[in-house]
């Protein structure tokens, strides 16, 4: 299951094709996502995700977008049917791709005709002609990656925040900024200004949202003891861990539990 996106595990409404990126664009791009979606008229369906510090890029059958990072819970409501073809970036890659400072579309997109031109969006919608046929997906991810492609090579700074993002990402024992200082060699304000430059967020941020995800995929087997879970990810007590949690989802981790795990009541 993706930890990042937290769907109920009744939902039959959608379904979501991930794959990755051709070889030469692992810099760049993290993956591919597609989801296609049938509603029955007048039912909706919300996506919430934990986004991890990364850029996207979305083109849909009603719009096209560049995302900047969604700092608290991201959420989108699905209506009808549709389709969408979307490129996680890597962490490095969003500045490369914007041309300026990531601190500028956080919690904001942009059209993403502004960022790479209409012709990547008319050339997706052309070969999605049938969003469930997994080769017009591969042929809309051709499309995407050309247009992204043509920002090789990911530069020096951008390879150490992928870096650094995949560090924090994959050690659970990150649990304070000065340890990421420690690692990379850098100062407290450097790391500050290199993290908000390249990612529109704080080194907290990044470590706050690992913990998260983390807990959101320990939740999602069952409640189980949440004084341990709290403990695990370097609570000082459950409290603490309650608050930061309540704060970016809504939600008490016992009601995360009990709405998102398999047989759990909504």
């Amino acid at each position: 299951m993706e930890r990042a996106h937290l769907v109920d595990p009744k939902e039959t409404t959608f379904s979501i094709d991930r794959f990755a990126p051709s070889p030469d664009l692992t810099d760049l791009v993290r993956r591919h996502w597609v989801p296609v979606w049938h509603l029955p008229e007048g039912e909706s369906s919300e996506q919430a995700v934990l986004q991890y510090p990364v850029c996207l890029i979305v083109v849909a059958h009603d719009y096209a977008r560049f995302y900047g990072v969604q700092s608290g819970l991201s959420r989108t409501t699905l209506t009808g049917s549709g389709w969408a073809a979307g490129v996680m970036l890597q962490p490095g890659a969003g500045r490369l791709i914007l041309g300026q400072d990531v601190s500028t579309v956080t919690d904001r997109h942009l059209d993403l005709s502004d960022v790479l031109g209409g012709q990547v969006v008319r050339d997706v919608r052309a070969a999605m002609t049938d969003p469930e046929d997994p080769g017009c997906r591969r042929a809309a991810a051709v499309v995407l990656e050309a247009a992204v492609r043509t920002f090789l090579p990911l530069d020096e700074e951008g390879q150490l925040v992928n870096d650094l993002v995949d560090h924090v990402e994959s050690t659970p024992s990150v649990r304070q900024v000065g340890q990421l200082c420690d690692e990379f060699g850098l100062s407290e304000r450097a790391l500050q200004r290199l993290t908000r430059r390249r990612l529109g967020l704080t080194p907290k941020w990044l470590i706050q949202r690992r913990r998260l995800h983390e807990a959101s995929e320990r939740l999602r087997v069952g409640p189980g003891d949440l004084a341990a879970i709290a403990h695990d990810l370097g609570y000082a007590d459950q409290a603490h861990f309650t608050r930061d949690f309540r704060r970016v989802t809504a939600m008490t981790p016992g009601g995360f539990a009990r709405r998102f795990a398999p047989g759990a009541d909504s």
